[in-house]
């Protein structure tokens, strides 16, 4: 008979011979019940085939049976982080960790375990030891970058973005990234190169985004403005179409949202056992709206912990209003969600983000597409405070529509069209004026980007006594706060305070003029 080994059963998993592996896994488990091998095998199969919760189920056997194997902890791991359970993925992380390798694959996979985890210290070790012992693999020296720029390297995110499109030109991700990482100048730019591969590009709308915001970055940043934004029309164009948005899908979702707690009714829901006083941070918004210049402020204070952008409390409500367990909005959560026990979810978040606060007090989770959620965060959890970061509504559309977002995330699809940019817009600020009016003013706050800019201290001084926290001179030089950093502002907030972005839309002349229009009193 036939016994299936790690390399044979690797080998065929790489070929996709999946039902061998299926039969002989489950001939190994027979004689050996067990027996980690088959269940590790099993676990790849799973995941290769879009199985995460059933991946995840023969990771924990595998590493039951054999816990001082690096690869089941490190696939472990990898399958906590796609079910969402990061404070798991990093336990798993730390044990693979311990146990070592010179694997590059493995090393790179304990990198990116700790990086979505958002310790990036602990991942560029990792990316390091991968890029050495694979120096050819494009990828490990991009995830070095991503990592090292996370944390404000710089310098070293340059040089591993450089050695990734020297591996491989055609990896436009790094394009974008190694523009977005510093000003373009005339005498320093890729804008030739990168129109070429544009125009070389045909049938990859990915590929046509990724390079056309490059390119439009670029232009910007010489100061033709009307140029950069038809690339930007011109690379969004083709994902438009394959995305296929729905603005009254989109206007659902924000009424359903409202439904989470209405005017003189919060009393009377149905929420036994409220007796979490925990008080945790909630900085919420549209995104580029300065959620996380906020996060920095607030997180320099010695009592503040930041979490970073957690899927936790949207996964956590999906979970018990027995909806599909995804990132993704969607009407059905929040109606179902009126028949749930909300404070039992309030308990489990504070339980499950206790490791994230350290030997700090106040835990700051600044996902922005939790304005969302804020009735049932207010419900779940009464003593948290929640901030919804405010900008003008042209800056704010155009700061949307400027912006790439993760691909696989579609809750910003609205973000590859201006007008419709524009009607999310709108629905934001009718759910803001909800909150504002449902919510008590003790517990949620909006603050205009602009006004921090141009009141910093007083703005500052209020956002740390609405917290409840005692004042901390430290707040006002959130730039010297050497936490890591896993958003798109990561240059900017590592400097001082500067009003260069605010009134940006003017600089784009007649080419916003539909967008003021279909803002009408807003764009004032």
């Amino acid at each position: 008979m036939t016994i299936i080994t790690f390399t044979t059963g690797m080998k065929l998993l790489r070929s996709r011979t999946y039902t061998t592996v299926y039969e002989q896994s489950l001939k190994a488990l027979r004689l050996n019940e067990k027996d980690p091998l088959p269940f590790f095998l099993l676990g790849v199969l799973a995941a290769d085939t879009g199985n995460p919760a059933k991946a995840l189920e023969f990771f924990a056997k595998a590493t039951e049976h054999g816990p001082k194997n690096v690869h089941y902890q490190t696939y472990h791991a990898h399958a906590l982080i796609a079910v969402g359970d990061h404070n798991q993925a990093k336990i798993r992380a730390d044990m693979a960790a311990k146990i070592g390798t010179n694997d590059a694959l493995l090393a790179d996979m304990i990198g990116v375990t700790y990086s979505r985890t958002g310790y990036h210290e602990l991942a560029i070790p990792f990316f390091e030891l991968a890029t050495k012992k694979n120096p050819k693999w494009a990828k490990f020296h991009f995830n070095l970058g991503a990592s090292a720029e996370f944390i404000g390297d710089f310098v070293k995110t340059k040089t591993a973005y450089t050695n990734t499109l020297s591996i491989n030109p055609k990896f436009y991700l790094a394009w974008f990234s190694l523009v977005a990482l510093e000003k373009q100048t005339p005498d320093n730019n890729n804008l030739e190169k990168l129109k070429t591969l544009f125009n070389d590009i045909t049938g990859d709308a990915d590929a046509h985004l990724l390079l056309g915001h490059s390119i439009a970055k670029t232009l910007e940043d010489l100061g033709q403005y009307e140029d950069s934004f038809d690339w930007l029309q011109k690379g969004k164009k083709a994902k438009r179409k394959q995305i296929q948005y729905s603005r009254h899908k989109t206007t659902r979702v924000f009424d359903a949202a409202k439904t989470a707690v209405k005017l003189n009714t919060l009393d009377n829901q149905q929420d036994t056992g409220r007796t979490s006083n925990a008080a945790p941070i909630f900085i919420v918004g549209l995104a580029r709206t300065g959620t996380t210049l906020v996060d920095r402020i607030l997180s320099s204070h010695t009592q503040v912990r930041s979490a970073g952008e957690l899927t936790l409390f949207s996964r956590m409500i999906k979970m018990a209003a027995g909806v599909p367990v995804n990132t993704d909005l969607d009407s059905d959560t929040f109606l179902a969600a009126s028949k749930i026990d909300v404070s039992r979810v309030g308990k489990n978040y504070i339980e499950n983000t206790q490791n994230l606060v350290q030997d700090a007090v106040h835990l700051i989770d600044k996902m922005p597409l939790n304005f969302f959620y804020a009735g049932l965060i207010h419900r779940a959890l009464p003593n948290a405070r929640i901030i919804a970061l405010r900008r003008g509504a042209m800056d704010s559309c155009l700061s949307n529509y400027r912006q790439l977002f993760a691909a696989h995330n579609n809750n910003y699809d609205y973000a590859y069209d201006l007008e419709d940019t524009a009607a999310f817009y709108q629905e934001f600020d009718g759910l803001m004026a909800h909150w504002r009016e449902n919510i008590p003013s003790d517990r949620f706050m909006e603050v205009a980007y602009e006004d921090i800019v141009h009141d910093q201290e007083n703005q500052t001084r209020k956002l740390v006594s609405f917290c409840g926290l005692d004042w901390e001179e430290s707040c006002l030089r959130f730039y010297e706060n050497a936490a890591p950093v896993a958003t798109a502002s990561s240059v900017q907030v590592r400097q001082p305070l500067y009003s260069g972005s605010i009134g940006r839309w003017e600089k784009y002349g007649h080419k916003l003029d539909g967008l003021k229009a279909t803002l009408g009193e807003l764009a004032k």
